[in-house]
């Protein structure tokens, strides 16, 4: 962008030999632009008496960005292994208008199921989980829940047949924006459509078509996972035996969808992001290194971090730096590092903005049925051919503006926006557990009291509300396996 704000060089003689006569540290500001724009340095030589602050933090992302010149691929695409893949050859019309020509969705299995094909979970992962839950012969690493899953544990494998996908979107093994179209043989990048964390369950339940399972035994998640159980609860409510949703939420609220669009926007102001289109170029790596930590600020608590880090630094006996200094922030820095090539940027793009858009009124989902429909006629009329298909966008057009009105508010009031959720659960009478932690500042309890609430209006009489008292924020669903995995276990293994 400097480069488009600087001007020619006769132009830029001019305006320094106006600055001059006006300031001199004019001159110092217009020429540390242009010497930006150029890629050279601005330490300032002179006169100063003191020492320029060193940046070694800045060093190490210029290096990492001269090394993504020549490599390396993305981890992401070998991150998992082992995993199955179920092919849906047939088009997809998805909520908000887009289609798929076809898509896979990568899965793994634990466990055996019974002759009468009654004891499958389906597992639903957070935001970007893969779908390795648990270690098995064909990928011993393991897994993201690997204590709760397994034989005599919380998911025992020795009574159920367990499944964890990876979501569609999502760069671990599914179809999302890194994987190619087959309409153009290219990477789909931005062009992919916009999803729902409805359209990520539908999918979920054509794989269970395949796989000749009619009813889940239970449906099971946390996070952006506990969307998608309540989601198959609500939605496809003849086909889900139990339901489990732990610290999620029955519609994204405003502080939720704040910290995601903070994500997003430092991910896209990155450079390298080519809105998106940066497959065969420099990944995104200092966008989505700011991203994820804004997001691992909100995954974890005050509470903890005053136990494991408190004000300590790195080096207490040196000056402070503007780089990482205290513990806590070379923890975020070294988080962060680690991620950047382990997840595709654009995955994290559609994902949370799934979840933002996540809502389980009835008005939101009837609207979003509609629209579907409507792309299913199309395709229909077009005898399955995408053309005149839009997929949508991921931003706002340059020429769009939100519509207000000044004064005017069209926002419901609370007794209706309860109702409507009501209204959009009144088919989940599945005994229920929903699980809060009082430490999560993402997703809080009253996020998750909120689903206790509408699904006992509805007329649900088997909801059971834990709220635990954990410190370990949003991730404790990760991390407390004497809390978590005996509530999951109790409420999978007791009678009704």
């Amino acid at each position: 962008m400097l480069l488009r704000t600087v001007a020619s060089r006769p132009a830029l003689a001019m305006r320094l030999t106006t600055a001059a006569a006006v300031n001199k540290n004019a001159i110092r500001t217009i020429m540390g632009k242009s010497m930006i724009a150029r890629g050279l340095s601005t330490t300032p030589v002179g006169r100063s008496g003191n020492p320029p602050m060193s940046f070694p933090c800045i060093d190490r992302l210029e290096t990492r960005q001269r090394d993504l010149l020549s490599g390396p691929e993305p981890t992401y695409e070998k991150v998992v292994t082992g995993y199955k893949v179920y092919n849906h050859k047939a088009p997809y019309a998805l909520d908000y208008g887009g289609m798929l020509k076809s898509f896979d969705l990568a899965y793994e299995t634990w466990g055996t199921l019974n002759a009468d094909r009654s004891n499958a979970i389906l597992i639903h992962t957070g935001l970007s989980g893969s779908s390795h839950a648990h270690s098995h012969p064909e990928n011993l690493k393991p897994g993201w829940w690997e204590k709760f899953i397994g034989s005599g544990k919380a998911i025992d494998t020795d009574k159920f047949f367990v499944i964890c996908t990876n979501v569609l979107g999502g760069c671990y093994g599914s179809t999302g924006p890194g994987s190619v179209d087959p309409e153009t043989e290219n990477r789909y990048a931005t062009t992919f459509p916009l999803l729902s964390v409805n359209d990520m369950v539908r999918a979920q339940f054509l794989l269970l078509d395949s796989l000749n399972i009619n009813k889940l035994y239970a449906s099971v998640g946390a996070s952006m996972g506990g969307m998608q159980a309540l989601c198959a609860a609500a939605l496809h409510s003849e086909r889900v035996g139990r339901t489990i949703s732990i610290s999620a939420c029955a519609r994204s609220h405003p502080y939720s969808i704040a910290l995601r669009f903070a994500q997003r926007q430092a991910l896209m102001s990155d450079p390298n992001f080519n809105r998106g289109f940066y497959y065969d170029g420099v990944l995104p790596h200092v966008g989505m290194k700011l991203a994820r930590s804004i997001a691992t600020v909100t995954y974890r608590s005050g509470p903890e971090w005053e136990l494991r880090f408190g004000r300590r630094r790195r080096a207490p006996d040196q000056p402070p730096m503007l780089c990482a200094d205290f513990l806590i922030e070379t923890y975020l820095d070294h988080q962060s590092e680690s991620f950047c090539l382990n997840y595709d940027a654009n995955s994290l793009l559609y994902v949370s903005k799934a979840m933002d858009m996540f809502d389980i009124s009835h008005s939101v989902t009837e609207r979003l049925r509609v629209q579907r429909a409507n792309t299913e006629n199309m395709l229909y009329a077009n005898g399955n051919n995408a053309s005149g298909v839009s997929n949508g966008t991921v931003c706002m057009n340059v020429n769009e503006r939100p519509k207000s009105a000044t004064g005017v508010s069209n926002v419901e009031s609370n007794e209706q926006i309860v109702d409507d959720l009501v209204a959009g659960v009144k088919n989940a009478m599945q005994p229920t557990l929903v699980l809060g932690v009082q430490s999560d500042i993402l997703f809080p309890v009253t996020q998750q009291k909120e689903i206790a609430d509408i699904l006992r209006k509805a007329g649900n009489k088997n909801v059971t509300y834990y709220e635990l008292d954990a410190m370990y924020g949003h991730d404790t669903f990760l991390i407390d396996l004497v809390n978590v995995g005996g509530a999951i276990k109790g409420h999978l293994e007791n009678s009704v």
